[in-house]
C-alpha cells in the first residue's frame, strides 16, 4: 500500500479538472459540474472536452496539456479504455488527486485487475493519489465541492453538517446521506471508495480525523483491503475524540462473496472484526437505523465513561422495555437511593421511584414534580445518562412548553449529561426539544441502544494506554509444520510452559521416560504428518504402569500405521498427566485483514458448542490478556465458581500474552497455532500447554 499522506485538497480543491466533461447536467461527466455550481464552489472549474469549446457556461480545454494551470483534483468521467492514458496525462502535469468515475477494472475479474494495477503504477510515478475506480466520488457539503454523479443533491435538503460519511459502496452510499438527512444527520463530507486501488476507507478515515468540519464518522464497509491502514485511522480517530460508527456487512457466507464480488475486497472473519472494533473503541451498527441513531446522540459529544441510565417513565410498561434492553446491553441501571426514594413517595405517593422511576400521568398533570423528580435523579442517582418517556403526550402543546422549562432548568445546571427522550409528535414541535438540547427518539428500544453506545465510547476515550506486549528474541520458524515435541521447544523459548515430556522411539525408552517423570502419564503419537492425533486415537490418557506404557506404544504405532501409512512416525511422546487444573484453549489464527489473532476460551464443550471465545490482534501485555480471559461467559469456572479453586489467571495471561507476542515475532510464515487444553492450574501453579500444534504457511514470503 502507499505510504504517501492523503492530501487535504481531495476535500478542499481550489481548482477541479472534469476530464470527460459534458455539457449534459444529467449525464456522469456532467452532474459534477452542475451540483458545485449550484452548490456555490467557490473553486475553479476546468471542464476537458475535446469535441467542445463550452460546457455549461464555462470555457472547455481540449485536453489535460491544454489546462491552464494545474488542477489540485481531476475527476475522471472516461471510458476504462481510455483511464490509463488519462491517469498518465494527470500525474505527468504534477496533479494531487485524481477522482475516478469509470468501471470495469478489478471488480469484474479478467483483466481488469491488471489493468487496475498498471493504472495505479502510472499515479504513483508521479506522485498522485486516485479516489476509486468505480468510484461515486466525494462530496464536500461546507465549500461545494460536489464530486460526485450522485444524485442525492436533487433529493434531499443538502445542508452542511459535523458527520462524515465513509462508504464503499456508492449506490449505497447515496442511500445512506439521504437517510441521514432525513433523519436530521447532515454531513460534512461524503466519500464513497469503489475499488480502492489506492485510496482506502483508512486513507479516508484518517483524512476525516483531521478535519475540522468533522465530529462523527459514519462508515459503511464490505471488506477491509489495508488492515493496518484501517487500524491506524481508528487509533487517530480514538486519540482526537472522534467517535466511529460503522456498519460493516458480509457476515453471513453468502453476504461475504456479495462483497467480494461487489468491491474485490477480502471479507475475513467476521468475529475478528468485531473483537478489533471493539478493541479500537469503534461501535458497530447492525443496520441502517441503528447507525443513524447512534450518529446522532453522538453529535451530542457527551460520552459518558462512567455511564449508567436513570428512567423516569408515565409508563410503567416502557420501564419494563427499557430495562430489559439496557440489562441485554450491559449498561447499569442503579436503583435510586433510599432517601431520594422516601422523597419522592411522599410528593406523590402512587409513584414507583427505585429506576426506573414511574410517576404515572400524574407527572404530566402536576409539572410541579417535573423538576424536582429529575433533579433528583441527576444529582442523588448520579445517573449519566436520563431518558425520559412521555410518549405522544409530550407533543400537547400546553405539556410541550412546560418539559421545555422544568427540564431545562435541570439541563441547565447539569450540562455534562446526556438528556433523551421518547416521545412522539409532529416534527416541528420534536425539532423543539431537539434544539433545547434532548435528542427525541420514537422507540424506547432504539434510545437505549445510542445510549449504551455513548458509554462504550467515553469508556475507549477515558482508558489509559495498555500494557507494551513482551519483547521477545527473534523466532525463527522450521522449514515445514513441527511435530508437537518441537512445537513445544519452540514456544517455550518465548516463555511458554508445557508439562514435563520425553520423546520416545522405543517402548523401553517410553517406559525410562515414565519412570522419570512419574505416573500417571499422557502417551501421544509423535509425527510432523497427524496434527490432531486424538481423531486417530493416537492419544492415551491415565496410563499408570509399566505394562501399560508398553502395550500402549505399539498400540499408538498401530493405529498410526493403519490411520495415515504415508504418515511420518517419530515414536511416541510421553508427558506427566497434569490434573487439578481448568482445561482451556488457546490459538492463534493468521486473519487475511488483520494478520496474527490470538482466541482464548474454555476447553471441551465451552468452544465446541458454546463458541465462548474471544480474539485480539497480537501482541498485546499481559493486561489486555487477563481482560480477555474475564471476559468470557465462563469465566466464573477460572475464579472460584461453586467453591473450586480460584486458577492461575496471572499464569494464564503471561502464557496468552507469550502467545501474541510469539505470533507477532514469527512473521507472515505463521499460519496458526493450538493450545489445547492448556491447563490453568489452582492461584500459584502456574499454567501448561498439554497439546501444541504450529501450522506453517511455506507459500508465504
Amino acid at each position: 500500500m502507499p505510504t504517501h499522506s492523503t492530501p487535504d485538497c481531495l476535500l478542499n480543491p481550489r481548482s477541479v479538472a472534469v476530464i470527460g466533461a459534458s455539457d449534459d447536467p444529467g449525464r456522469i461527466g456532467g452532474r459534477p459540474i452542475a451540483s458545485m455550481r449550484k452548490q456555490g464552489f467557490a473553486g475553479r472549474i476546468l471542464p476537458v472536452n475535446p469535441n467542445r469549446t463550452e460546457v455549461q457556461g464555462l470555457p472547455a480545454y481540449a485536453s489535460i496539456a491544454d489546462l491552464p494551470e494545474v488542477p489540485d483534483v481531476a475527476i475522471v468521467a472516461v471510458p476504462a479504455s481510455q483511464v490509463q492514458g488519462v491517469v498518465e496525462a494527470l500525474a505527468g502535469r504534477g496533479v494531487r488527486a485524481a477522482i475516478l468515475f469509470s468501471a470495469g477494472f478489478a471488480e469484474v475479474g479478467g483483466e481488469g485487475p491488471a489493468m487496475q494495477a498498471a493504472m495505479v503504477a502510472a499515479a504513483r510515478r508521479g506522485g498522485m493519489r486516485l479516489l476509486g475506480p468505480n468510484s461515486l466520488g466525494l462530496a464536500n457539503l461546507h465549500n461545494g465541492f460536489i464530486g460526485t454523479f450522485s444524485t442525492f443533491t436533487g433529493v434531499a435538503e443538502v445542508r452542511a453538517g459535523r458527520v462524515g460519511i465513509v462508504s464503499q459502496s456508492g449506490a449505497y452510499g447515496s442511500h445512506l446521506v439521504v437517510s441521514a438527512m432525513e433523519a436530521g444527520v447532515y454531513p460534512s463530507s461524503v466519500v464513497m471508495t469503489g475499488n480502492e486501488a489506492d485510496l482506502t476507507v483508512g486513507d479516508i478515515v484518517r483524512l476525516l480525523v483531521d478535519d475540522p468540519n468533522t465530529d462523527v464518522i459514519a462508515l459503511y464497509s464490505e471488506g477491509i483491503n489495508d488492515g493496518d491502514g484501517l487500524v491506524e485511522a481508528l487509533q487517530a480517530a480514538r486519540a482526537a475524540r472522534k467517535p466511529v460508527v460503522m456498519m460493516k456487512v458480509g457476515r453471513s457466507e453468502v453476504g461475504g462473496a456479495a462483497a467480494r464480488s461487489h468491491t474485490a475486497s477480502i471479507a475475513g472473519d467476521d468475529a475478528v472484526f468485531s473483537a478489533v472494533l471493539d478493541e479500537l473503541g469503534v461501535v458497530r451498527a447492525r443496520t441502517t437505523e441503528e447507525m443513524l441513531d447512534i450518529v446522532r446522540l453522538a453529535m451530542r459529544g457527551v460520552f459518558p465513561a462512567d455511564n449508567t441510565l436513570g428512567v423516569i417513565t408515565v409508563s410503567g410498561g416502557a420501564g419494563v422495555i427499557v430495562s430489559d434492553v439496557a440489562e441485554e446491553l450491559g449498561l447499569p441501571m442503579p436503583e435510586m437511593p433510599a432517601a431520594a426514594q422516601a422523597r419522592m413517595l411522599e410528593m406523590l405517593p402512587i409513584c414507583s421511584p427505585r429506576n426506573p422511576v414511574d410517576t404515572t400521568a400524574q407527572f404530566i398533570n402536576d409539572p410541579s414534580l417535573i423538576t424536582p423528580f429529575t433533579e433528583a435523579m441527576v444529582s442523588e442517582g448520579g445517573y449519566r445518562s436520563v431518558l425520559g418517556f412521555f410518549s405522544y403526550a409530550a407533543a400537547s402543546p400546553a405539556v410541550t412548553e412546560t418539559l421545555l422549562a422544568q427540564l431545562g432548568k435541570v439541563r441547565e445546571r447539569y450540562p455534562d449529561r446526556l438528556y433523551v427522550l421518547v416521545a412522539r409528535g409532529p416534527a416541528e414541535m420534536m425539532a423543539r426539544y431537539e434544539e433545547a438540547g434532548f435528542t427525541v427518539f420514537g422507540d424506547p428500544t432504539r434510545a437505549v441502544t445510542a445510549i449504551a453506545a455513548m458509554g462504550r465510547f467515553g469508556r475507549v476515550f477515558a482508558a489509559t494506554a495498555p500494557a507494551a506486549a513482551p519483547q521477545l528474541p527473534p523466532v525463527t520458524l522450521p522449514a515445514e509444520t513441527p511435530t508437537e515435541a518441537q512445537a513445544k521447544q519452540l514456544l517455550a523459548q518465548a516463555g511458554i510452559a508445557s508439562a514435563p515430556e520425553r520423546e520416545c522411539r522405543t517402548a523401553e525408552t517410553a517406559v525410562l521416560a515414565a519412570r522419570e517423570i512419574g505416573y500417571p502419564v499422557v502417551m501421544k503419537i509423535l509425527s510432523p504428518d497427524i496434527l490432531h492425533k486424538s481423531e486417530i486415537g493416537g492419544v492415551l490418557l491415565d496410563v499408570r504402569d509399566e505394562a501399560a506404557v508398553r502395550s500402549g506404544f505399539e498400540t499408538l504405532m498401530e493405529r498410526a500405521r493403519q490411520a495415515a501409512p504415508d504418515a511420518r512416525i517419530e515414536g511416541v511422546l510421553v508427558a506427566r498427566q497434569l490434573s487439578g487444573g481448568v482445561e482451556c484453549i488457546m490459538g492463534i489464527n493468521r486473519d487475511p485483514t488483520f494478520g496474527p489473532v490470538a482466541m482464548f476460551g474454555l476447553g471441551g464443550v465451552f468452544v465446541e458448542v458454546l463458541k465462548d471465545v474471544v480474539f485480539h490482534r497480537c501482541p498485546f501485555g499481559e493486561d489486555v490478556a487477563e481482560t480477555m480471559i474475564r471476559s468470557i461467559k465462563g469465566a466464573p469456572l477460572l475464579l472460584g465458581a461453586r467453591g473450586r479453586p480460584v486458577a492461575d489467571i496471572a499464569a494464564l495471561a503471561r502464557t496468552l500474552s507469550r502467545l501474541s507476542a510469539f505470533a507477532a515475532a514469527a512473521g507472515p510464515r505463521l499460519q496458526s497455532v493450538d493450545l489445547n487444553p492448556v491447563f490453568a492450574m489452582p492461584k500459584g501453579e502456574g499454567a501448561y500447554a498439554a497439546d501444541a500444534v504450529i501450522e506453517i504457511n511455506s507459500c508465504a514470503d
